[in-house]
């Protein structure tokens, strides 16, 4: 590692421990040639992800623009800041594991809602309001009595 300093590439690691959620490891450094200490990070590198839309052409994952559209879903909901971070940070990962760098667009759109369904139900009717492009009250509905139909399955399965 270069010191900032100097540029010399001899330094020395005084300590490491795991930052970021695991996700990283910060590492304090020293230079042996000038003595300057600094710190570093290391991340894995993932590969990127092409996400092929109905059009057929193809874009980079952005994580910013999932952001954007759950938060829209969520707005006025329980569901905090803190928890759509994580809700997000959830759906990437599935994302990246899942695929193998190509994933189509209906599938993080799939994805999404089956997972903001156990969530939200609120932000769930949202999202798929949208995503599905709902044309009139009939598809609020039935997406309506399809959401309660499977809280009556549950319950029952509970009892």
């Amino acid at each position: 590692m270069q010191c900032p300093t100097c540029q010399n590439t001899d330094s020395r690691v005084l300590e490491s421990r795991s930052a970021d959620s695991g996700k990283s490891v910060r590492r304090r450094r020293e230079c042996l040639n000038c003595s300057f200490r600094f710190t570093t990070y290391e991340r894995v590198e993932s590969m990127p992800v092409s996400v092929m839309k109905k059009d057929g052409s193809r874009e980079l994952f952005d994580k910013q623009k999932l952001f954007t559209g759950i938060s829209r879903a969520c707005e006025k909901t329980n569901f905090s800041s803190e928890a759509i971070i994580n809700f997000v940070d959830g759906i990437e990962s599935q994302i990246v594991q899942d695929s193998n760098k190509d994933i189509k667009s209906s599938q993080i759109g799939e994805l999404i809602l089956k997972n903001l369904r156990k969530e939200n139900e609120v932000a769930y009717i949202r999202y798929a309001s949208v995503y599905r492009k709902f044309n009139g009250v009939k598809d609020f509905i039935s997406t309506l009595e399809s959401l309660k139909g499977s809280s009556k399955n549950q319950l029952a399965s509970i009892s």
